[in-house]
């Protein structure tokens, strides 16, 4: 007899970043460190390598009434002011859908909300083979089963792999539940084109004339996407969805507003009939109130500052960084390219993966901390984050890297 639920994994879990984290903080301790590579921290740096904090965000929260700092949500769901500002800010008039907005504790929270509350115990979910290795831990702790689709056929998403895994559960279930981290995707940089987007929602709206789809489309970094407000145009697509589909986003200040310690998303649901925004709105509720019952109040409040009051500066301070973080990924894989340094395709975003088998990869991964150059293992690959890299760090580093691969052989 267990104390906790018997159905429940009782592994250990191992956060294998925070484990590669500390080495390289020890390796620079002994050796220098202008003398580490430290490609592991997922957060954004500046030159000087310092965790980026924008003044404009800060400044506002530091700002506002202690009170407001202190006192609960209007609502479990999320203060009205909020939910609007995030709406108009993540859809920038793209969609015309039905949508509802529920404050979640990050994009984290948004993600849970759909893998605990659309599917039933023993269900399929359908998940990217590269991926941000949390989504698959969340299945696995409400007892779901993964089917994973591979995430690049050549130099594009796999459109093929992804309808082959989509029809495979809908064997088995009636629903399809998926996730889609677009646009730049976790760790590979990935985004899909507007018309990549359309092929995956015609083919999703098939689906739906026999199975309700569930689309959740984790945004997690698109405010640090290239185009910027281009990057926000694929939403347009989604007003093309069936009336038997709904799509979920996933929405984060933690990358937006580089307030990643402050815990403060949304999901926006949306859908072309209202009632099905309300069903979905009505589990999303009990869920939030059962699970975190209020959302940071300040974060929230700082939010609908920024954007009301100060977004020509927060503008000019976040896209400093978005041009800076385009320069590093740019002199990375034009490097890699240069020496045949593999790596699957990158468009935009805080992180480049090169790409391999694991086998090679566990070799690989043990090689580089020996050089002092810290990764992250991801599957089917090594996680170099470039958004955490000076230009100088990166300057070169590809072909450190390439002859370090090259030695195993």
């Amino acid at each position: 007899m267990s104390f906790t639920k018997e159905s429940v994994n009782k592994t250990p879990i191992v956060d294998t970043v925070f484990v590669i984290v500390d080495k390289a903080k020890k390796a620079k301790e002994e050796v220098g460190a202008e003398n580490v590579v430290d490609a592991t921290i997922g957060s954004l740096y500046s030159e000087d390598g310092k965790l980026v904090a924008l003044d404009t965000v800060f400044e506002s929260l530091k700002k506002q009434d202690n009170r407001v700092l202190a006192k609960y949500a209007t609502s479990f769901t999320g203060n009205p002011d909020f939910q609007k500002a995030v709406y108009d800010w993540v859809l920038d008039g793209n969609s015309k859908l039905c949508h509802e907005v529920i404050a979640t504790p990050g994009g984290t929270g948004a993600v849970g909300m759909v893998v605990n509350e659309c599917l039933e115990e023993g269900q399929t979910i359908i998940l990217p083979e590269i991926a941000w290795g949390s989504y698959a831990l969340m299945a696995q702790m409400h007892n779901l089963k993964v089917e994973n689709y591979s995430l690049f056929e050549g130099d594009h998403f796999n459109l093929t792999s992804f309808k082959e895994t989509c029809k495979k559960v809908m064997e088995v279930q009636d629903k399809l539940v998926m996730i889609i981290n677009d646009p730049c995707h976790n760790p590979t940089g990935y985004s899909l084109t507007k018309e990549e987007w359309k092929e995956v929602v015609d083919f999703l709206n098939e689906c739906s004339k026999t199975h309700k789809v569930v689309l959740l489309n984790d945004i997690a970094y698109i405010d640090f996407a290239y185009g910027q407000a281009k990057a926000k145009e694929y939403y347009s697509v989604f007003d093309g969805i069936s009336d038997n589909m709904a799509v979920i986003v996933a929405f984060s200040l933690s990358k937006s507003m580089t307030s990643y310690g402050l815990r403060c998303g949304a999901a926006i649901i949306m859908a072309q009939q209202e009632e099905i925004v309300q069903e979905i709105k009505i589990v999303f509720e009990k869920e939030a109130r059962a699970t975190w019952s209020n959302i940071n109040n300040g974060a929230m409040a700082m939010f609908v500052d920024v954007l009301e009051n100060h977004l020509d500066e927060y503008n000019k301070e976040r896209n400093y960084y978005v041009n800076l973080l385009k320069e590093r990924s740019d002199i990375f894989v034009k490097e890699a390219n240069e020496v045949g340094l593999k790596h699957y395709p990158y468009k935009e975003g805080f992180f480049v993966t090169l790409s391999m088998d694991n086998e090679t990869r566990d070799k690989y991964h043990e090689a580089l901390m020996a050089n002092h150059i810290y990764t992250v293992k991801v599957n089917k690959g090594i996680r170099v984050a470039v958004c955490s890299l000076s230009l100088d760090k990166i300057k070169g580093l590809a072909k450190k890297m390439k002859d370090i691969l090259d030695s195993l052989n």
